[in-house]
C-alpha cells in the first residue's frame, strides 16, 4: 500500500503513481457520476493501485458467468448474428494474454467488451455486445441503466464503431441457486440497440472529460473527494494501515466512539450473563481439576456443543525475598517503561 498523506477537504495524497490500472467501462461511467454503487474516489484507489476491495465470487457474478455464454447462443440462434467472442481474437487464455485489456493501444482507457457482431460481410464488425444478469427487471422498465449503457458506449468507441446491443436476461432466486438450468428465452431476455452517436452526441466530451480527471487526480497523486460513508469500507483499511500523525484523527476517533458505543451496549445487555457464566465455568473448572491422575496434562469436560479444556503445566518462578535476603534483588533487577490506556 502507498504512503498516504491525509489532506483537508476530505482528499488524500500519494506519490505519482509509476503503474497504473486503466479505466475500464464500469470505472468510466462512475468517475462521471453515474454509477449509484460505486464512488470515483474508490475507483481512484484502484486505478492509482492504492486500495482495491477484494473480489469474492457471488451468487450473482457466477449467476453472471454462467449464463453470459448462453446469451450469445441465444442471441445467434433467435437473431442469426454472427458472434465473435474474445476466445475468437485471442485464443482460449483470453484474460492472461490481454491482461484484461482488449484495447492496449489506448494509454488511459480500456476494458473488455463480452462480444462483437459480424456484418453481412462476415468480415467487419459492426456492433458490440454487453450482457448483463439481474434479478432487478424495473431498473430496465424504461431503458438501460446508464452506467451499463455508458460502459458499452466506451467499448464501442474505443473499437471504432457505432452500434451497441445491450442484452439483459432477468432471473429469479432459483435461477441463481442453479444457474446452469437457466436458458435465454423471448420471455425472460430482452434486446436494447442504441447507437453511440444518437445516445451520447457528446461522447467525445465525456471522454475528454475523464481524460481531464486523470490528469486532475491521477497524475497529481492526489484524490478526488471521498465520502466519509459511502467510501466507509475503504477508509478503515486505509486508516487502520497508516496511522500516523498525519491520518485524519479526527475521523479514527469518531470511528472509535462509534465502536465504543455499539461495543457498551452489548456488553451492558449480556452483563448479567456473563457473570453467570463465570459462576458457572469457575465450577467446571474446580470439577475438572479433580479429575487429574498422575501424568495427566489435559482433562476435558464435554458438552452437547463446547468442550471445556483444563491444562495443567510447570512452571519456574524467580524467589524475590531470598534474593533480597542476599542482597541480589536490585542488582538484577531493571526498570521498563509501559502505558496504559483507559477509555471512559
Amino acid at each position: 500500500m502507498a504512503d498516504i498523506k491525509w489532506l483537508e477537504g476530505n482528499r488524500i495524497q500519494i506519490a505519482p503513481p509509476k503503474r497504473t490500472k486503466k479505466i475500464t467501462g464500469t470505472r468510466f461511467a462512475t468517475i462521471l457520476g453515474l454509477n449509484p454503487w460505486s464512488t470515483a474516489f474508490e475507483m481512484w484507489c484502484a486505478i492509482t493501485k492504492t486500495y482495491e476491495k477484494p473480489f469474492e465470487d457471488t451468487i450473482y457474478t457466477v449467476a453472471g458467468k454462467t449464463i453470459e455464454p448462453k446469451q450469445a447462443r441465444y442471441m445467434e440462434q433467435s437473431y442469426g448474428m454472427d458472434i465473435v467472442r474474445p476466445s475468437d481474437v485471442w485464443g482460449e487464455d483470453y484474460f492472461n494474454k490481454t491482461w484484461g485489456d482488449f484495447f492496449p493501444e489506448s494509454k488511459h482507457l480500456g476494458g473488455m467488451w463480452d462480444y462483437l457482431m459480424k456484418g453481412e460481410d462476415g468480415k467487419t464488425i459492426e456492433a458490440v455486445l454487453e450482457m448483463k444478469t439481474t434479478k432487478r427487471a424495473e431498473d430496465w422498465q424504461n431503458d438501460v441503466p446508464e452506467y451499463y449503457a455508458l460502459q458499452a458506449a466506451l467499448y464501442a468507441y474505443l473499437y471504432g464503431v457505432d452500434d451497441v446491443i445491450m442484452v439483459a436476461s432477468f432471473l429469479d432466486e432459483k435461477d441463481y441457486k442453479d444457474p446452469a438450468a437457466y436458458q435465454p428465452t423471448a420471455s425472460n431476455t430482452i434486446t436494447v440497440e442504441f447507437k453511440v452517436s444518437e445516445r451520447y452526441p457528446d461522447f467525445a466530451d465525456k471522454v475528454a472529460a475523464v481524460e481531464q480527471w486523470w490528469v486532475d487526480y491521477v497524475d497529481t497523486g492526489i484524490s478526488p473527494e471521498y465520502d466519509e460513508k459511502k467510501d466507509a469500507e475503504i477508509l478503515a483499511a486505509l486508516r487502520t494501515n497508516t496511522l500516523s500523525p498525519e491520518t485524519d484523527i479526527e475521523a479514527l476517533i469518531a470511528e472509535a466512539e462509534g465502536l465504543k458505543k455499539e461495543l457498551d451496549e452489548i456488553s451492558a445487555s449480556t452483563a448479567d450473563k456473563e457473570k453467570r457464566l463465570k459462576t458457572i465455568n469457575d465450577i467446571i473448572k474446580e470439577h475438572a481439576m479433580g479429575q487429574f491422575r498422575d501424568g495427566d496434562k489435559k482433562v476435558e469436560v464435554k458438552g452437547s456443543t463446547y468442550v471445556w479444556t483444563v491444562s495443567r503445566s510447570e512452571t519456574t518462578s524467580v524467589d524475590k525475598d531470598a534474593l533480597k535476603a542476599d542482597g541480589l534483588l536490585d542488582k538484577y533487577s531493571k526498570k521498563s517503561e509501559t502505558y496504559r490506556m483507559t477509555v471512559k
